[in-house]
């Protein structure tokens, strides 16, 4: 029986489309401005995972590792860069609601029996606000559990492999039910 893996190369059309589709294809923007904002914030990516990932012509996100062997980006830094442009896109949100344009003192009419209601501007750059802070923590978060998960120790002190002696005191032991 073999047992093949399939490895994904993540470029960044791929991260790209992936973002395009669960955003819901919004006709706000394309996946080829996505891929490009994609492109240009490698190097916030590198800042926050401590990481030298490039971008080849091609569009291919990898690094080169201590052999000199180019290693192409994996799902998790490629998760962490999906919701970095999640945020982004968040504030995108927030920054064209809250325009200095859109501000309306207006918000509900009433004449001859009919009503006529605005939706509140504000408001819903509150809820977009709060979506943006939940997106934001959601990225510290998994910056947190990467690092986290790729750190090693730095300094392993003793002697692991030798079972320490310690003397036993009864009148310590916890467990130890005299009453």
């Amino acid at each position: 029986m073999c047992n093949y893996s399939v490895v994904t190369i993540m470029n960044a059309d791929t991260i790209a489309t992936e973002i395009f589709t669960e955003l819901g294809s919004p006709s706000t923007t394309s996946s080829s401005a996505i891929s490009y904002w994609l492109k240009a914030n490698v190097g916030a990516l590198n800042s926050l995972i401590n990481s030298t990932y490039t971008v080849s012509e091609a569009g291919v996100i990898s690094y080169q590792n201590d052999d000199s062997e180019t290693v192409a980006m994996a799902a998790d830094e490629a998760a962490i860069l999906k919701k970095m442009y999640y945020v982004y896109d968040y504030d995108n949100k927030v920054r064209n609601v809250l325009g200095a344009s859109s501000w309306e003192s207006v918000v509900e009419i009433s004449d001859a029996g009919t009503r006529v209601r605005k939706v509140n501007k504000s408001e819903v750059g509150k809820t977009l606000h709060q979506a943006k802070i939940e997106e934001q923590k959601q990225l510290n978060d998994l910056v947190a559990a990467y690092k986290l998960k790729n750190s090693n120790p730095i300094q392993v002190a003793g002697d692991d492999t030798v079972e320490g002696a310690w003397p036993v005191y009864p009148h310590y032991d916890r467990t130890l039910n005299k009453y």
